[in-house]
């Protein structure tokens, strides 16, 4: 690179990096709009919507029937945000609580009265219209046509004009189809088995009678198809539609009111921040505080290298802000859980990449040729390092519940991102300060050679204290199990519990609710509080543990004697586990599948499968280990447990990728004098000072986070730091003796 061409070249990268960070700061325009702070912050972290539904009719719904309608209408809401969440509180309501958002009328009017869609006929047994389609004039004096309905939903109940009801179908979606007059928008549905012989019955009747099928929806006809042809296969298509967007909320009301329970709304509200506007705060001071650290460290440590790892990795955080708005992803505390591992892998990145060309420095090579080879040498353990945790972002953003979607979409981005700066933006900076003159080995350190540390020869000794500390582990549980009735410290989310709503006298903030209640409310119930602020209003709501009538009577007692509050001001409520059994399921799924997914990418990078066993083995023991310390240290397992999890299964097998590749690499050039044992230590100690600076600047990110934290963050941060430091060890000292052990108990063929 010429000397001209590398100072426009820097200056384009300073230039881009100031205007990215210009609009992170302050937005593309006098409003601010694309600026970080208007990134839509999941619920946690900002508040949202909360909807509480009643189940219609005198009957209490069955536990079948309830737990159906919740697992539909959490799909169902999931399209406003990936970490909705939906609950069932008390015996026959359900509460939907919708991060990001804050125009409850809005949501409420398309999501209208789930459960009240009804297939009716256009005339009833005596041939009166059940609806027509005329010409209404509006309040503002325009006029719009529409279908007005004769008859009350009673009444066509009574007379037999209803012919199938929302349960009736079992799927709706939006599509297209081809005709003569070219591309057609439609819906298409499948009816269930009981619904397919209503529905060949219905357009039977409609055919006949040369009449339309009407679909009734919260009041209204929604949509008035012509039927063509008896449709006896249960399969239907409604076109043609304007548009696709249309087809969509067609297709999307239909699903909605295939509930089994017919619910009306009880009442709406818009919540505030489950963590406060100073855990927010708190957690930006600590990523600042965190990334300068890591920043002084990679230039004190690796020089000139460093600084250019520096501007890449500022690079990469104002590129994810931007794109974080850009996408209109929800933030949420799991979010940044996958943001922190994604900072991790590209200044794991840069450690590869710097330690090759220290490497190739002390072999002689000029700073140029080191520079080149450095970076291709890097390239195999970076791609297929970045590329694992890729696939199982990819498989949990498909196949995972919402909670763990916006894990997954946050880390995906992460991930794409930190692979460009570090293989582009870095290498850009670091051929231009070259071509600047900046060229003598001292600026960029030369390796030296390490003695090979005989890691297999303690093998013995790391298995026997891994087995140690999962043993203890699940000792610690059952005893728990005895004593508690529960092996880990489940939180409201897995467990449900009470949710208190107080109505105070004047308006209190989520900061003075918890330094003035909370800490009261605690000592009562002895369990851990959550708490909610409800917009333009004095209440707040406290959800805790499961209150019998005792705790009950004692909370309520408090508050009227300390804050003058009249008992029927409060009000108590059972709620279920916003983690249902469905989404514990469907994580349980997605992280198999992932998990296998990994394993055959291993398997055909490595032509080895003894790789793929011992790393996914090395994984499974980093869970076990951190599962052990959330059941002895009793950290609470919250909706945040699973992103922990898949953060430190995440990192551990990026760090463990990189041994692999580096033995993969001297097995392809041992000579026969070397022995197998000495080519596993021998690379293990070559990458050691890569595991360690990895994972101490990852460490200290999350230290921080850990030291600044409010309450909630901290039991989020802590295993976290657990599974760092766990993921290290298992990627060091037994990833390559597992393969090792494998490779001798099952040596190749063509080596018996």
């Amino acid at each position: 690179m010429k000397r001209n061409r590398a100072i426009v070249t820097l200056l384009c990268v300073l230039l881009i990096l100031a205007g990215v960070t210009y609009v992170d700061f302050f937005g593309v325009n006098a409003e601010g709009d694309g600026s970080a702070s208007t990134i839509k912050l999941g619920l946690d972290l900002a508040g949202g919507v909360s909807i509480t539904y009643q189940v219609v009719g005198d009957e209490a719904p069955s536990a079948t029937d309830m737990s159906d309608t919740i697992a539909k209408l959490q799909k169902r809401v999931e399209n406003y945000s990936k970490e909705a969440i939906v609950y069932q509180e008390g015996a026959d309501r359900i509460n939907i609580e919708i991060p990001g958002v804050s125009d409850a009328n809005a949501i409420l009017q398309e999501l209208g009265r789930p459960g009240a869609l009804y297939f009716i006929a256009a005339t009833d047994s005596e041939g009166r219209a059940n609806y027509n389609y005329q010409t209404v004039q509006n309040s503002d004096g325009s006029y719009e046509n529409v279908y007005v309905i004769n008859k009350t939903i009673e009444e066509m109940l009574e007379d037999g004009s209803i012919l199938l009801t929302g349960t009736d179908v079992k799927d709706a979606s939006a599509g297209t189809i081809q005709d003569t007059m070219g591309t057609q928008y439609a819906v298409n549905l499948i009816m269930t088995e009981e619904g397919t012989e209503k529905f060949a019955q219905a357009t039977e009747n409609a055919y006949n009678k040369r009449e339309t099928l009407g679909i009734y929806y919260d009041g209204s006809i929604i949509s008035a198809p012509s039927v063509n042809v008896i449709i006896r296969d249960g399969n239907a298509q409604i076109s043609p539609i304007e548009s696709f967007e249309r087809a969509e909320a067609l297709a999307s009301t239909i699903r909605i009111g295939g509930l089994k329970l017919e619910l009306e709304e009880l009442h709406s509200k818009v919540v505030g921040a489950q963590l406060g506007v100073d855990a927010i705060e708190t957690s930006l001071q600590a990523g600042a505080i965190g990334l300068a650290i890591v920043a002084v460290f990679m230039i004190a440590v690796y020089l000139l290298p460093g600084l250019a790892s520096v501007v890449g990795l500022l690079s990469y955080v104002a590129m994810v802000v931007l794109l974080l708005r850009g996408f209109d992803m929800t933030l949420t505390l799991s979010g940044v859980a996958g943001i922190i591992l994604s900072i991790g892998m590209a200044v794991d990145a840069n450690v590869i990449i710097f330690a090759r060309i220290r490497e190739e420095l002390a072999t002689g090579k000029a700073v140029k040729s080191a520079m080149k080879i450095g970076f291709d040498k890097a390239l195999s353990a970076i791609i297929d390092g970045n590329i694992t945790t890729l696939i199982a972002a990819f498989v949990l953003l498909l196949l995972g519940p919402g909670s763990v979607k916006g894990f997954a979409q946050t880390l995906a981005l992460g991930i794409v991102l930190s692979m460009f700066t570090s293989l582009v933006v870095t290498r850009m900076i670091l051929n231009s300060l070259y071509a600047l003159g900046l060229k003598s080995e001292k600026l960029y350190g030369v390796g030296r050679e390490h003695k090979t540390l005989n890691i297999l020869s303690k093998r013995g000794v790391f298995f026997g204290v891994s087995a140690a500390l999962i043993a203890a582990g699940f000792i610690v549980m059952g005893v728990n199990q005895v004593s508690s009735g529960d092996a880990l410290n489940y939180s409201l989310e897995f467990k449900g519990g009470t949710a208190t709503t107080v109505t105070f006298k004047e308006a209190m903030t989520l900061e003075q609710a918890n330094s003035q209640v909370a800490p009261l409310i605690e000592e009562i119930t002895g369990s851990a509080v959550q708490i909610q602020t409800v917009q333009d209003s004095n209440e707040v709501i406290f959800k805790t543990d499961t209150l019998d009538v005792t705790k009950r009577e004692e909370l309520n007692r408090m508050l009227t004697e300390t804050f003058g509050i009249s008992d029927d001001m409060i009000i108590s409520e059972t709620i279920s586990s916003t983690i249902s059994n469905e989404m514990k399921s469907d994580t349980i799924i997605a992280v198999v599948v992932a998990i296998v997914c990994m394993l055959i990418y291993i398997r055909i990078r490595f032509s080895d499968i003894r790789f793929g066993i011992s790393s996914i083995i090395a994984l499974l023991h980093d869970v076990l280990v951190v599962l052990a310390f959330y059941a002895v240290a009793r950290v609470s397992v919250s909706n945040t447990f699973v992103a922990c999890m898949l953060t430190i299964v995440g990192y551990s097998i990026n760090a463990t990728i990189v041994i692999f590749d580096r033995i993969r690499e001297n097995m392809a050039i041992m000579t026969r004098k070397e022995d197998l044992k000495d080519v596993v230590n021998k690379s293990i100690t070559q990458t050691m000072s890569r595991s360690i600076f990895t994972s101490l600047t990852t460490f200290i990110m999350v230290a921080v986070l850990y030291v600044l934290g409010v309450t909630s963050i901290r039991d989020f941060a802590l295993p976290l730091m657990v599974g760092i430091v766990c993921g290290t060890y298992s990627s060091i000292c037994l990833a390559g003796s597992l393969w090792y052990v494998f490779r001798m108990k099952f040596a190749p063929k063509k080596e018996n």
